[in-house]
Protein backbone atom coordinates (compact mmCIF):
# COMPACT_ATOMS: atom_id res chain seq x y z
CA UNK A 1 0.00 0.00 0.00
CA UNK A 2 2.61 2.60 1.15
CA UNK A 3 4.80 1.39 -1.96
CA UNK A 4 1.34 2.40 -4.30
CA UNK A 5 1.23 5.79 -2.22
CA UNK A 6 4.82 6.51 -3.03
CA UNK A 7 4.11 6.26 -7.69
CA UNK A 8 1.06 8.34 -7.10
CA UNK A 9 2.74 10.79 -5.18
CA UNK A 10 5.78 10.60 -7.62
CA UNK A 11 3.28 10.90 -10.39
CA UNK A 12 1.56 13.77 -9.42
CA UNK A 13 5.01 15.37 -8.80
CA UNK A 14 6.22 14.14 -12.76
CA UNK A 15 2.60 16.10 -14.23
CA UNK A 16 3.13 19.51 -12.14
CA UNK A 17 4.70 22.29 -13.78
CA UNK A 18 5.93 24.22 -11.24
CA UNK A 19 8.60 23.31 -9.02
CA UNK A 20 8.25 21.08 -6.36
CA UNK A 21 10.49 20.51 -3.27
CA UNK A 22 9.65 18.61 -0.19
CA UNK A 23 12.18 18.51 2.63
CA UNK A 24 12.04 16.58 5.93
CA UNK A 25 12.66 17.95 9.74
CA UNK A 26 16.72 17.58 8.95
CA UNK A 27 16.15 20.05 6.10
CA UNK A 28 17.49 17.29 3.59
CA UNK A 29 15.63 17.23 0.17
CA UNK A 30 13.13 14.25 0.27
CA UNK A 31 11.61 14.80 -3.46
CA UNK A 32 12.70 17.15 -5.73
CA UNK A 33 10.27 17.04 -9.47
CA UNK A 34 11.41 16.91 -12.63
CA UNK A 35 10.15 20.92 -13.10
CA UNK A 36 12.58 21.55 -10.54
CA UNK A 37 14.97 19.98 -12.29
CA UNK A 38 14.29 22.53 -15.12
CA UNK A 39 14.06 25.51 -13.02
CA UNK A 40 17.30 24.59 -11.06
CA UNK A 41 19.61 23.12 -13.17
CA UNK A 42 19.81 20.53 -10.33
CA UNK A 43 19.43 16.89 -10.62
CA UNK A 44 17.93 14.64 -8.67
CA UNK A 45 21.23 12.16 -7.83
CA UNK A 46 23.05 15.63 -6.76
CA UNK A 47 20.01 17.03 -4.37
CA UNK A 48 17.92 14.00 -2.92
CA UNK A 49 19.06 13.54 0.52
CA UNK A 50 21.08 16.31 0.86
CA UNK A 51 20.43 20.13 3.11
CA UNK A 52 18.67 22.34 0.93
CA UNK A 53 20.79 25.14 1.78
CA UNK A 54 23.35 23.70 0.40
CA UNK A 55 22.53 24.65 -3.24
CA UNK A 56 21.56 28.19 -2.68
CA UNK A 57 22.91 31.68 -2.30
CA UNK A 58 21.00 32.23 0.66
CA UNK A 59 20.36 30.54 3.71
CA UNK A 60 16.85 32.16 4.09
CA UNK A 61 14.72 30.24 2.40
CA UNK A 62 11.07 30.43 1.68
CA UNK A 63 10.64 26.70 2.89
CA UNK A 64 13.20 26.55 5.60
CA UNK A 65 11.01 29.66 6.95
CA UNK A 66 8.25 27.04 7.00
CA UNK A 67 9.67 24.71 8.36
CA UNK A 68 10.89 26.99 11.30
CA UNK A 69 7.18 28.91 11.67
CA UNK A 70 5.08 25.79 11.00
CA UNK A 71 2.96 28.64 9.10
CA UNK A 72 1.93 28.03 5.79
CA UNK A 73 2.86 30.87 2.59
CA UNK A 74 0.31 31.95 0.04
CA UNK A 75 1.61 33.28 -3.36
CA UNK A 76 4.42 35.36 -1.77
CA UNK A 77 7.11 36.72 -3.96
CA UNK A 78 11.03 35.12 -3.70
CA UNK A 79 14.52 34.94 -5.36
CA UNK A 80 15.99 31.89 -3.93
CA UNK A 81 18.96 32.92 -6.08
CA UNK A 82 20.05 36.05 -7.97
CA UNK A 83 18.80 35.40 -11.53
CA UNK A 84 15.44 33.19 -10.24
CA UNK A 85 12.01 34.90 -9.65
CA UNK A 86 9.48 32.84 -8.17
CA UNK A 87 6.03 32.91 -6.67
CA UNK A 88 5.45 30.35 -3.50
CA UNK A 89 2.82 28.34 -2.13
CA UNK A 90 4.76 26.87 0.56
CA UNK A 91 3.05 24.67 3.79
CA UNK A 92 4.47 22.55 6.63
CA UNK A 93 3.73 18.99 6.75
CA UNK A 94 2.27 17.18 10.02
CA UNK A 95 2.58 13.64 10.90
CA UNK A 96 -0.60 12.05 11.90
CA UNK A 97 0.31 12.49 15.55
CA UNK A 98 0.47 16.37 14.48
CA UNK A 99 4.31 16.05 14.91
CA UNK A 100 6.09 18.34 12.16
CA UNK A 101 7.77 16.04 9.92
CA UNK A 102 8.94 18.62 6.85
CA UNK A 103 8.00 21.17 4.45
CA UNK A 104 6.56 21.08 0.61
CA UNK A 105 7.19 24.42 -1.30
CA UNK A 106 5.94 24.93 -5.07
CA UNK A 107 7.16 27.55 -6.93
CA UNK A 108 6.01 29.13 -10.13
CA UNK A 109 8.89 30.61 -12.72
CA UNK A 110 8.11 34.50 -12.96
CA UNK A 111 12.03 35.22 -13.93
CA UNK A 112 11.32 35.41 -17.64
CA UNK A 113 8.14 37.75 -16.85
CA UNK A 114 10.16 40.17 -14.33
CA UNK A 115 12.92 40.67 -17.22
CA UNK A 116 10.48 41.48 -19.63
CA UNK A 117 9.04 44.00 -17.52
CA UNK A 118 12.46 45.98 -16.64
CA UNK A 119 12.88 45.27 -20.28
CA UNK A 120 9.93 46.64 -21.60
CA UNK A 121 10.27 49.99 -19.29
CA UNK A 122 13.38 50.74 -20.25
CA UNK A 123 12.99 50.38 -23.86
CA UNK A 124 9.92 52.33 -23.46
CA UNK A 125 12.00 55.55 -21.53
CA UNK A 126 14.01 55.34 -24.29
CA UNK A 127 11.47 55.53 -27.14
CA UNK A 128 9.68 58.29 -25.24
CA UNK A 129 13.05 60.15 -25.25
CA UNK A 130 13.29 59.64 -29.18
CA UNK A 131 9.52 60.57 -29.49
CA UNK A 132 10.28 64.08 -27.38
CA UNK A 133 13.63 64.41 -29.71
CA UNK A 134 11.96 64.60 -32.92
CA UNK A 135 8.35 64.86 -32.33
CA UNK A 136 8.84 68.43 -33.02
CA UNK A 137 10.18 68.50 -36.65
CA UNK A 138 7.95 65.97 -38.18
CA UNK A 139 4.55 66.61 -36.11
CA UNK A 140 2.83 70.19 -35.36
CA UNK A 141 1.48 68.69 -31.51
CA UNK A 142 1.77 65.88 -29.92
CA UNK A 143 -1.99 64.98 -30.75
CA UNK A 144 -0.80 64.66 -34.61
CA UNK A 145 -0.47 60.79 -33.65
CA UNK A 146 -4.02 60.65 -33.51
CA UNK A 147 -5.30 60.31 -36.96
CA UNK A 148 -8.42 62.09 -38.01
CA UNK A 149 -10.81 64.46 -38.95
CA UNK A 150 -14.05 63.10 -37.39
CA UNK A 151 -16.05 65.46 -34.87
CA UNK A 152 -15.98 62.76 -32.65
CA UNK A 153 -12.40 62.86 -32.53
CA UNK A 154 -11.49 66.46 -32.57
CA UNK A 155 -13.81 67.07 -29.62
CA UNK A 156 -11.39 64.23 -27.22
CA UNK A 157 -8.90 65.52 -28.81
CA UNK A 158 -9.50 69.18 -27.42
CA UNK A 159 -10.43 67.78 -24.37
CA UNK A 160 -7.09 66.20 -23.76
CA UNK A 161 -4.73 69.32 -25.42
CA UNK A 162 -6.98 71.18 -22.34
CA UNK A 163 -6.03 68.34 -20.48
CA UNK A 164 -2.07 68.42 -21.20
CA UNK A 165 -2.01 72.21 -19.63
CA UNK A 166 -2.40 71.39 -16.35
CA UNK A 167 -1.34 68.58 -13.68
CA UNK A 168 -4.54 66.90 -13.16
CA UNK A 169 -5.51 63.72 -12.78
CA UNK A 170 -7.12 62.03 -15.98
CA UNK A 171 -9.32 59.08 -16.61
CA UNK A 172 -8.86 57.72 -20.80
CA UNK A 173 -11.91 55.86 -21.18
CA UNK A 174 -12.41 53.50 -24.54
CA UNK A 175 -12.84 50.12 -25.82
CA UNK A 176 -9.60 47.79 -26.49
CA UNK A 177 -7.35 49.48 -29.85
CA UNK A 178 -9.11 53.37 -29.58
CA UNK A 179 -5.81 54.48 -28.75
CA UNK A 180 -5.59 54.84 -24.93
CA UNK A 181 -1.97 54.97 -24.45
CA UNK A 182 -1.32 56.93 -27.40
CA UNK A 183 -3.19 59.84 -26.05
CA UNK A 184 -1.73 59.53 -22.89
CA UNK A 185 1.32 60.10 -24.15
CA UNK A 186 0.18 62.97 -26.02
CA UNK A 187 -0.99 64.28 -23.16
CA UNK A 188 2.38 63.83 -21.49
CA UNK A 189 4.47 65.29 -24.59
CA UNK A 190 2.83 67.93 -24.65
CA UNK A 191 2.58 69.45 -21.15
CA UNK A 192 4.97 70.98 -19.24
CA UNK A 193 6.40 67.42 -17.63
CA UNK A 194 7.89 66.46 -21.21
CA UNK A 195 11.15 66.89 -20.08
CA UNK A 196 10.31 64.29 -17.61
CA UNK A 197 9.84 60.41 -18.08
CA UNK A 198 6.77 58.83 -18.93
CA UNK A 199 6.60 55.50 -17.01
CA UNK A 200 3.89 53.12 -18.50
CA UNK A 201 2.45 50.65 -16.16
CA UNK A 202 -0.18 47.16 -17.62
CA UNK A 203 -2.10 46.68 -14.13
CA UNK A 204 -3.66 43.74 -16.45
CA UNK A 205 0.30 42.26 -16.63
CA UNK A 206 1.55 42.18 -13.60
CA UNK A 207 1.54 38.80 -11.23
CA UNK A 208 -0.57 39.77 -7.88
CA UNK A 209 2.36 39.06 -5.64
CA UNK A 210 4.61 41.46 -7.30
CA UNK A 211 1.63 44.18 -7.75
CA UNK A 212 3.15 46.83 -4.44
CA UNK A 213 7.20 46.08 -5.31
CA UNK A 214 6.51 47.26 -8.49
CA UNK A 215 4.34 50.11 -7.79
CA UNK A 216 6.10 51.24 -4.58
CA UNK A 217 9.43 49.75 -4.82
CA UNK A 218 11.58 48.34 -1.89
CA UNK A 219 14.56 48.61 0.85
CA UNK A 220 17.14 46.36 0.86
CA UNK A 221 16.67 43.57 2.84
CA UNK A 222 12.50 44.09 2.77
CA UNK A 223 11.94 40.38 1.75
CA UNK A 224 14.40 37.30 0.89
CA UNK A 225 15.74 37.64 -2.61
CA UNK A 226 15.95 41.71 -2.75
CA UNK A 227 18.29 44.51 -4.01
CA UNK A 228 20.96 44.58 -1.40
CA UNK A 229 20.18 48.42 -1.89
CA UNK A 230 16.58 48.21 -2.40
CA UNK A 231 14.92 49.14 -5.31
CA UNK A 232 12.37 52.20 -7.53
CA UNK A 233 8.89 51.66 -7.91
CA UNK A 234 7.38 52.96 -11.00
CA UNK A 235 5.71 55.40 -9.29
CA UNK A 236 9.17 57.00 -7.90
CA UNK A 237 10.82 55.98 -11.81
CA UNK A 238 7.91 58.46 -13.00
CA UNK A 239 8.48 61.56 -10.22
CA UNK A 240 9.05 64.87 -12.55
CA UNK A 241 6.73 62.76 -14.93
CA UNK A 242 3.92 60.85 -15.70
CA UNK A 243 2.78 57.54 -14.46
CA UNK A 244 0.24 55.67 -17.37
CA UNK A 245 -1.66 52.85 -15.32
CA UNK A 246 -3.29 51.23 -18.22
CA UNK A 247 -6.47 48.62 -17.81
CA UNK A 248 -6.45 50.41 -13.92
CA UNK A 249 -9.66 48.43 -13.63
CA UNK A 250 -7.42 45.36 -13.08
CA UNK A 251 -5.92 46.82 -9.96
CA UNK A 252 -6.54 44.56 -7.20
CA UNK A 253 -8.69 46.57 -3.98
CA UNK A 254 -5.58 46.26 -1.57
CA UNK A 255 -3.35 48.35 -4.00
CA UNK A 256 -6.26 50.58 -4.67
CA UNK A 257 -5.71 51.30 -0.98
CA UNK A 258 -2.09 51.99 -1.24
CA UNK A 259 -2.23 53.91 -4.01
CA UNK A 260 -5.61 56.27 -3.06
CA UNK A 261 -3.29 57.01 -0.57
CA UNK A 262 -0.19 58.32 -2.96
CA UNK A 263 -3.03 59.90 -5.03
CA UNK A 264 -4.43 62.05 -1.59
CA UNK A 265 -0.59 62.84 0.07
CA UNK A 266 1.90 62.69 -2.71
CA UNK A 267 4.30 60.24 -0.77
CA UNK A 268 4.64 56.51 -0.67
CA UNK A 269 5.90 53.89 1.14
CA UNK A 270 8.37 51.46 -0.09
CA UNK A 271 7.69 48.07 0.75
CA UNK A 272 9.77 47.43 4.04
CA UNK A 273 10.07 50.88 5.24
CA UNK A 274 8.33 53.09 7.62
CA UNK A 275 9.53 56.27 6.24
CA UNK A 276 7.56 57.71 3.57
CA UNK A 277 9.21 59.20 0.05
CA UNK A 278 7.71 62.36 -0.99
CA UNK A 279 6.61 62.26 -5.17
CA UNK A 280 5.97 64.73 -7.83
CA UNK A 281 3.83 62.33 -10.92
CA UNK A 282 1.31 62.84 -12.51
CA UNK A 283 -1.36 60.16 -12.96
CA UNK A 284 -3.39 59.43 -16.22
CA UNK A 285 -5.35 56.12 -15.94
CA UNK A 286 -7.12 53.96 -18.43
CA UNK A 287 -9.36 50.76 -19.19
CA UNK A 288 -11.95 49.50 -21.33
CA UNK A 289 -13.99 48.75 -17.98
CA UNK A 290 -16.86 50.63 -17.14
CA UNK A 291 -15.66 51.20 -13.76
CA UNK A 292 -18.90 52.45 -12.49
CA UNK A 293 -20.62 49.33 -13.14
CA UNK A 294 -17.21 47.53 -11.16
CA UNK A 295 -18.04 49.90 -8.19
CA UNK A 296 -21.94 48.82 -8.00
CA UNK A 297 -20.39 45.12 -8.22
CA UNK A 298 -17.65 46.28 -5.21
CA UNK A 299 -14.31 45.16 -7.45
CA UNK A 300 -13.32 49.39 -7.36
CA UNK A 301 -13.24 51.99 -4.90
CA UNK A 302 -15.41 54.82 -5.44
CA UNK A 303 -12.93 57.04 -3.60
CA UNK A 304 -10.22 56.20 -5.79
CA UNK A 305 -12.50 56.39 -8.93
CA UNK A 306 -13.54 60.30 -7.79
CA UNK A 307 -9.41 60.75 -7.45
CA UNK A 308 -8.89 59.42 -10.98
CA UNK A 309 -11.26 60.92 -12.67
CA UNK A 310 -10.80 64.67 -12.59
CA UNK A 311 -10.77 65.18 -16.76
CA UNK A 312 -12.48 61.97 -18.14
CA UNK A 313 -11.58 61.42 -21.81
CA UNK A 314 -13.43 58.96 -23.90
CA UNK A 315 -11.49 57.53 -27.35
CA UNK A 316 -14.10 57.09 -29.59
CA UNK A 317 -14.48 53.24 -31.23
CA UNK A 318 -13.41 53.63 -35.01
CA UNK A 319 -17.08 52.55 -35.82
CA UNK A 320 -17.87 56.10 -34.77
CA UNK A 321 -15.54 57.78 -36.76
CA UNK A 322 -16.04 55.45 -40.26
CA UNK A 323 -14.97 59.00 -42.22
CA UNK A 324 -11.37 58.11 -40.80
CA UNK A 325 -10.81 55.13 -41.73
CA UNK A 326 -9.56 55.98 -45.50
CA UNK A 327 -7.19 58.33 -43.83
CA UNK A 328 -5.73 56.03 -40.89
CA UNK A 329 -5.54 53.02 -44.00
CA UNK A 330 -3.81 55.52 -46.25
CA UNK A 331 -1.02 56.09 -43.36
CA UNK A 332 -0.49 52.91 -42.18
CA UNK A 333 -0.21 51.51 -45.94
CA UNK A 334 2.76 54.42 -46.21
CA UNK A 335 4.28 53.08 -42.67
CA UNK A 336 4.72 49.19 -43.19
CA UNK A 337 5.53 49.94 -46.75
CA UNK A 338 8.68 52.02 -45.90
CA UNK A 339 8.99 49.37 -42.71
CA UNK A 340 9.45 46.46 -45.06
CA UNK A 341 11.02 48.08 -48.11
CA UNK A 342 7.85 47.39 -50.61
CA UNK A 343 6.34 49.69 -52.70
CA UNK A 344 2.63 50.88 -51.57
CA UNK A 345 -0.26 49.04 -52.59
CA UNK A 346 -3.29 50.41 -53.53
CA UNK A 347 -6.99 49.80 -52.48
CA UNK A 348 -9.23 49.15 -55.21
CA UNK A 349 -12.46 51.52 -54.74
CA UNK A 350 -14.53 47.96 -53.54
CA UNK A 351 -12.18 46.98 -50.80
CA UNK A 352 -12.23 50.19 -49.31
CA UNK A 353 -15.93 49.84 -49.25
CA UNK A 354 -15.31 47.03 -47.27
CA UNK A 355 -13.10 48.38 -44.97
CA UNK A 356 -16.02 51.08 -44.08
CA UNK A 357 -18.63 48.40 -44.10
CA UNK A 358 -16.26 46.15 -41.45
CA UNK A 359 -17.79 46.69 -37.62
CA UNK A 360 -14.17 46.93 -36.33
CA UNK A 361 -14.52 45.16 -32.73
CA UNK A 362 -10.53 45.63 -32.31
CA UNK A 363 -11.26 49.17 -34.07
CA UNK A 364 -7.37 51.16 -34.84
CA UNK A 365 -5.33 48.61 -33.29
CA UNK A 366 -7.20 45.89 -35.66
CA UNK A 367 -7.17 48.10 -38.93
CA UNK A 368 -3.04 48.47 -38.00
CA UNK A 369 -2.86 45.02 -37.82
CA UNK A 370 -4.66 44.12 -41.17
CA UNK A 371 -2.70 46.79 -43.05
CA UNK A 372 0.31 45.36 -42.07
CA UNK A 373 -0.50 42.03 -43.43
CA UNK A 374 -1.76 43.23 -46.87
CA UNK A 375 2.03 44.46 -47.08
CA UNK A 376 3.50 41.45 -45.68
CA UNK A 377 1.53 38.56 -47.36
CA UNK A 378 -0.04 40.90 -50.42
CA UNK A 379 2.15 40.17 -54.04
CA UNK A 380 -0.26 42.45 -55.72
CA UNK A 381 0.07 46.29 -55.99
CA UNK A 382 -3.57 46.63 -56.01
CA UNK A 383 -5.37 45.34 -53.33
CA UNK A 384 -9.56 44.44 -54.29
CA UNK A 385 -12.38 43.64 -51.98
CA UNK A 386 -12.05 39.39 -52.90
CA UNK A 387 -8.30 40.11 -51.63
CA UNK A 388 -8.80 42.05 -48.85
CA UNK A 389 -11.19 39.13 -47.23
CA UNK A 390 -8.47 36.93 -47.04
CA UNK A 391 -6.50 39.20 -45.18
CA UNK A 392 -9.72 39.16 -42.15
CA UNK A 393 -9.77 35.38 -42.22
CA UNK A 394 -7.56 33.41 -43.73
CA UNK A 395 -9.01 30.13 -42.88
CA UNK A 396 -12.62 29.89 -43.74
CA UNK A 397 -12.85 32.93 -45.99
CA UNK A 398 -15.54 31.52 -47.91
CA UNK A 399 -17.94 30.41 -45.61
CA UNK A 400 -17.41 33.63 -43.07
CA UNK A 401 -17.41 36.42 -45.74
CA UNK A 402 -20.58 37.83 -44.99
CA UNK A 403 -19.70 37.40 -40.93
CA UNK A 404 -16.62 39.56 -42.17
CA UNK A 405 -18.59 42.54 -44.12
CA UNK A 406 -21.83 42.67 -42.77
CA UNK A 407 -24.04 44.94 -44.61
CA UNK A 408 -24.72 47.97 -42.79
CA UNK A 409 -28.19 48.28 -42.56
CA UNK A 410 -29.83 45.95 -40.67
CA UNK A 411 -27.03 46.01 -37.80
CA UNK A 412 -26.94 49.68 -37.89
CA UNK A 413 -30.37 50.60 -37.81
CA UNK A 414 -30.54 48.55 -34.99
CA UNK A 415 -28.01 50.40 -33.16
CA UNK A 416 -29.31 53.47 -34.50
CA UNK A 417 -32.38 53.36 -32.83
CA UNK A 418 -31.03 51.59 -29.99
CA UNK A 419 -28.34 54.72 -29.16
CA UNK A 420 -31.46 56.71 -30.03
CA UNK A 421 -33.59 55.70 -27.94
CA UNK A 422 -31.03 55.58 -24.85
CA UNK A 423 -30.84 58.98 -25.57
CA UNK A 424 -34.34 60.01 -25.55
CA UNK A 425 -34.66 58.24 -22.21
CA UNK A 426 -31.87 59.90 -20.20
CA UNK A 427 -33.35 63.04 -21.34
CA UNK A 428 -36.33 62.29 -20.25
CA UNK A 429 -34.87 61.26 -16.77
CA UNK A 430 -32.40 64.56 -16.72
CA UNK A 431 -29.33 62.24 -16.38
CA UNK A 432 -30.58 60.27 -13.88
CA UNK A 433 -29.14 56.57 -14.55
CA UNK A 434 -31.68 54.61 -12.23
CA UNK A 435 -34.98 56.02 -13.71
CA UNK A 436 -33.61 56.13 -17.38
CA UNK A 437 -32.76 52.41 -16.72
CA UNK A 438 -36.22 52.10 -15.17
CA UNK A 439 -37.62 53.25 -18.22
CA UNK A 440 -35.84 50.93 -20.47
CA UNK A 441 -36.48 47.82 -18.51
CA UNK A 442 -32.86 47.26 -17.94
CA UNK A 443 -30.32 47.49 -15.20
CA UNK A 444 -27.59 50.02 -14.16
CA UNK A 445 -25.16 47.66 -15.08
CA UNK A 446 -27.20 47.29 -18.89
CA UNK A 447 -27.51 51.24 -19.23
CA UNK A 448 -23.94 52.09 -18.38
CA UNK A 449 -22.62 49.09 -20.58
CA UNK A 450 -24.68 50.73 -23.83
CA UNK A 451 -23.60 53.73 -22.57
CA UNK A 452 -20.05 53.03 -22.96
CA UNK A 453 -20.68 50.97 -26.65
CA UNK A 454 -22.52 54.07 -28.01
CA UNK A 455 -20.32 56.99 -26.91
CA UNK A 456 -23.31 58.56 -24.88
CA UNK A 457 -20.80 60.33 -21.87
CA UNK A 458 -23.25 63.44 -21.90
CA UNK A 459 -25.27 62.48 -19.46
Amino acid sequence: MVSNLLAYLEAVLAAEDDAITIIGADQKVLFWNESAVQTYDITNDDIIGRPIQEFFDTDDLMILNVLETKQPVQSAYHRPRKDKHVVVNASPIFSQQNELIGAISVERDITQIVKLNDNLLTTSTELNELRQMVYTNNEATPFSKLKGKSKVLQQTIQIAMKASKTDATTLILGESGTGKEVCARAIHEASPRREGPFIPVNCGAIPAALFESELFGYEGGAFTGAEKNGKKGKIEMANNGTLFLDEVGELPLEMQVKLLRVLQERELYRVGSSTGTPVNVRFIAATNQNLEARMEENQFRSDLFYRLNVIQITMPPLRQRINDIPALTQSFLKQFASQYQVPTPALETDAMEAMLHYHWPGNVRELRNIVERIIILSDSSLIRKQDLLGFFQPSNQQENKSAQFPERSLPQEKENIERKRLEEALQQAGGNKTAAAQMLGISRVTLYNKMRKYGVVNY
